[in-house]
């Protein structure tokens, strides 16, 4: 009899070990990122941002019309003007326009009929692939802003302009001087 509570002691002690080093959650948390030669980090948030123009109405898009003004931002961080002091960036993508060809306007994939007019701070339009006007930057923490909006396309009517849901993305560089 003795025997038999020791050994049921054993059984009870051991699944209360196991019971304590059960797994009640795990995970693996990834870091990532890039080493850069630059003068200032680019803030994690300004990497890959989604902007949303929410629903248009497509009357809005006739004949060249446009939806209202979306801000965008990409923030540095940590600047150290010692060498270098300015920056411009350029802004890749596809042309849009009606017939795709329009450097000045990014092309949207989905719907059709329109395209996306981008400005920078200074509110002079960005032509893709071309660095914008030069900004001067100030020492630690910098904001360059920008603007965009949803532009129908020269001389469309309405039957032109195809609902529905629309994407398009923009890549950006900066170089500094």
């Amino acid at each position: 009899m003795k025997l038999n509570n020791i050994a049921l002691a054993t059984v009870l002690s051991l699944g209360m070990v196991s019971f304590a080093n059960a797994d009640a959650g795990s995970g693996n948390v990834h870091f990532v990122g890039k080493i850069i030669d630059a003068p200032c980090s680019i803030a994690p948030e300004s990497l890959d941002q989604t902007k949303s123009f929410g629903q248009v109405a497509n009357v809005a898009l006739v004949n060249g019309g446009r939806s209202s003004v979306l801000n965008f931002d990409i923030k540095l961080q940590g600047c150290d003007i010692t060498s270098k002091n300015k920056v411009q960036v350029t802004f890749g993508g596809p042309s849009g326009g009606a017939t795709g060809t329009t450097n000045t306007l990014l092309g949207i994939t989905g719907a059709h009929g329109a395209s996306i007019a981008m400005y920078d701070g200074s509110n002079q339009p960005i032509t893709l692939n071309t660095p914008t006007t030069v900004q001067n930057l100030l020492a630690g923490a910098n904001t360059l802003t920008f603007s965009a909006y949803l532009q129908g396309h020269a001389g469309t009517t309405l039957a032109d302009i195809e609902e529905g849901d629309f994407t398009s993305t923009t890549n950006f560089t900066l170089a500094y001087n």
